[in-house]
């Protein structure tokens, strides 16, 4: 049952994501030109949205009442980079353009190395907020921690990388 349980979280969390990931700024290519599309989404239905992604991981989890305590600093965390994202994402969209009008590759590439840098920190904070919680799952919830947080943070689209994250090739 737990074998067949894993594929339909995975594919339903990959459909829900798959239709929100844009939307959310949440996508790992936010800060290359032209990638964040708003999809004609409102801040509504992107918190909407954000609210849905988390919640499944938390189902997902099956978190008992002693790990409960150590989610709200992971849903904060997601939370301030979900924001994080959708703000760089909207500033980078500007300097793009400006990158574009000029022609300047130097300036591309300086711009493309401060995001890259922007999103380590954000990962850190969320990998120092997920730590306590993820020391105290069983196995089976490390297991669907892993699958569940790739498609909810990572990898919204599916796709590559899928074995690379958990170690599978």
């Amino acid at each position: 049952m737990r074998k067949q349980l894993l594929p339909i979280l995975s594919t339903t969390m990959l459909a829900a994501v798959s239709l929100s990931g844009n939307a959310l700024g949440a996508t790992p290519s936010t800060d290359q030109p032209d990638q964040s599309v708003d999809h004609g989404f409102s801040p509504e239905d992107r918190a909407a949205f954000q609210d849905a992604r988390i919640a499944a991981l938390k189902t997902g989890l099956k978190l008992t009442a002693v790990q409960e305590k150590a989610w709200p600093a992971v849903e904060s965390a997601l939370r301030d980079l979900f924001k994080a994202r959708a703000d760089r994402a909207a500033e980078m969209r500007e300097k793009w353009k400006g990158i574009r009008e000029k022609h300047n590759v130097v300036e591309g590439l300086q711009l493309r190395a401060q995001s890259l840098t922007t999103r380590g920190a954000e990962l850190n904070k969320l990998a120092d907020a997920a730590k306590p919680l993820f020391d105290s799952l069983d196995d089976a919830q490390k297991n669907r921690f892993g699958v569940l947080l790739f498609h909810v943070l990572l990898n919204p689209h599916g796709g590559h990388g899928h074995a690379e994250w958990h170690g599978t090739h």
